[in-house]
């Protein structure tokens, strides 16, 4: 009987205690479940954190870094949370937001899925290849080498342009938004990913030629035309060039071939366009070898469909807009009024206004001047 007695006591003792381990386990896990939905901290709201994560951490650095910034309340429970509530999956690196108060849950779920904190930078219409490197790495985007490295190769284009030597031209101008420490690669897949997808929506060339063709004509519109009615007529002015085998006469294209050189000083001078160069426009008939910027969609619609125009010439009015001919002797006359009379007359009514200046009271006498005994 003593041996009956003391195998159900302890079958009884065994019961308890899994029963006391089922609970205590029951309990456990209601407590990490009711702390991983759990905001934190209490009482804490409108506050953001932002924390940076370094590449090759560990998850438990990662973890500590979180509760020495306060975005979780203790690393060690959210382990055992990153453990039994997901999987145990790796932890991003990069810099991220949190608003607070957040649950462990929010929080690590931010960075299993990577959803770092990212910079917006603006790459305007017509910047070269260069001045688009330039731009991004003076924004904290990648090197600047890397960059003129991953867009001096033509590959990501080539079943577009296989004649093309590099990505000028093919870097659409837009606003984008890519996380600190963000790769070269991935800054220039960007671009070009932006620019495809703006082809889907270009017109039908007419008449039908290379996207190559399109992409230089465009980007020479994109430097000549301020107004965004003109550039149909800019394109149609150099498609009948074109057509013709008359010389383009852009001096944007030089101004490029200067970039390109080196001795671009920001003024375009007469013996400028006596440069041997296969971007001198005023020498050498035809499309120039590449792009010259990177153009907007208007400008690349323009060259896809020129708009039907006699006309040959244009000139600047210097507010931006032009105005077209069709005869040289059309367009020499225009040249007089828009560009020789009209700077005559400007510098004439600067000088006046200086010499008004200078006569009043109180006036500073200009430089070189006698002062008064």
């Amino acid at each position: 009987m003593s041996r009956r007695r003391t195998a159900v006591r302890l079958a009884v003792a065994a019961g308890l205690l899994v029963g006391l381990a089922v609970a205590a386990a029951a309990v456990g896990a209601w407590w990490l479940d009711r702390q991983w939905h759990r905001p934190w901290p209490q009482g804490d709201t409108g506050r953001e954190l932002t924390v940076e994560i370094a590449p090759g951490a560990s998850g438990s650095a990662i973890l500590r870094q979180l509760e020495q910034a306060g975005a979780i309340e203790s690393a060690r429970i959210s382990r055992l949370q990153l453990v039994h509530w997901m999987g145990d999956p790796p932890l991003q690196a990069g810099e991220y937001r949190i608003q607070l108060p957040a649950s462990s849950r929010d929080v690590l779920a931010k960075l299993v899925a990577g959803d770092v904190l990212t910079h917006p930078v603006t790459l305007v219409e017509g910047l070269t290849m260069r001045e688009t490197a330039e731009r991004l790495a003076d924004e904290g985007f990648a090197d600047l080498d890397q960059l003129l490295a991953e867009m001096a190769d033509p590959a990501r284009i080539a079943d577009l342009d296989p004649a093309a030597t590099s990505l000028e031209g093919y870097l659409y101008p837009d606003t984008y938004a890519f996380p600190r420490g963000v790769s070269a690669s991935r800054v220039v897949d960007a671009l070009v990913e932006n620019f495809r997808r703006r082809l889907a929506d270009l017109p039908t060339p007419q008449p039908p030629r290379p996207l190559r063709e399109i992409v230089i004509l465009a980007s020479i519109v994109e430097k000549e035309a301020r107004l965004e009615e003109e550039r149909p007529t800019i394109a149609g002015v150099y498609a009948n060039r074109l057509e013709i085998g008359m010389a383009l006469y852009a001096d944007p294209t030089i101004i490029y071939g200067l970039k390109l050189a080196g001795t671009w000083d920001g003024n375009l001078r007469r013996r400028d366009l006596e440069m041997d160069s296969p971007y001198n426009t005023y020498r050498v008939a035809g499309l120039p070898p590449t792009p010259i910027c990177s153009p907007r969609f208007s400008s690349l619609a323009a060259a896809a469909r020129p708009a039907d125009v006699p006309y040959l010439y244009f000139v600047s009015r210097n507010d931006g807009s032009h105005v077209f001919a069709r005869t040289l002797g059309e367009h020499n006359r225009n040249v007089a009024v828009w560009q020789k009379q009209y700077w005559q007359r400007r510098w004439r009514e600067e000088r006046e206004k200086a010499s008004r200046d200078a006569s009043q009271p109180g006036s500073k006498p200009p430089p070189g001047a006698p002062l008064p005994l």
